[in-house]
């Protein structure tokens, strides 16, 4: 495209090159600005609900596990006989 100050480069996507005017490029820019604007709005808004429960999901398994790991080893001869020991010195002092 030509204008009347200076040739505007267009590359058929919407965006326009540096060779346009200032004004030109502000505009775009404050469009975009005010476009990010309002999703950030958006986004804050509305929370991601199904992310949130598929976290929790996530966190309930992991718990979940550490607990049975930690039941076996508190199941097992040796931390018994630990956990017995130190109750016992404990006792005598």
């Amino acid at each position: 495209m030509v204008g009347k100050d200076m040739v505007i480069k267009d590359d058929g996507i919407g965006t326009i090159g540096l060779m346009a005017p200032a004004e030109t490029r502000m505009t775009r820019m404050r469009r975009a600005l005010v476009m990010l604007d309002a999703r950030w709005r958006t986004l804050a808004r509305e929370p991601e609900e199904g992310a949130a429960t598929a976290e929790y999901a996530v966190v309930l398994v992991a718990a979940t596990g550490f607990a049975a790991v930690l039941v076996a080893l508190l199941k097992s001869d040796a931390v018994k006989t630990l956990l017995t020991n130190i109750v016992k010195k404990a006792l005598n002092v």
